[in-house]
């Protein structure tokens, strides 16, 4: 990430208005944060990179919604 857009980034998180993608897996069943942007298209155009790595780990099952929402530590959930 750009470091000279971080504080437009954290102002749109602050704000709700930041796109976030939540990939949950299962097997293992973990819940993971991967944002903040300030534009969908630019998460869009992240997102299969990150996709890739946790594709890696052999999961069962990846499902990946986007959404537009605030949100803080901590970006990874083990259930």
């Amino acid at each position: 990430m750009n470091p000279l857009l971080w504080p437009l980034r954290s102002c749109a998180n602050g704000l709700g208005l930041a796109w976030w993608a939540r990939v949950e897996t299962h097997g293992p069943d973990a819940i993971y944060w991967f944002g903040p942007f300030v534009r969908r298209h630019t998460l869009e155009a992240r997102l299969p990179e990150f996709l890739s790595d946790l594709q890696a780990e052999a999961p069962a099952s990846l499902e990946h919604r986007l959404l537009r929402t605030r949100r803080g530590e901590p970006l990874t959930e083990i259930s």
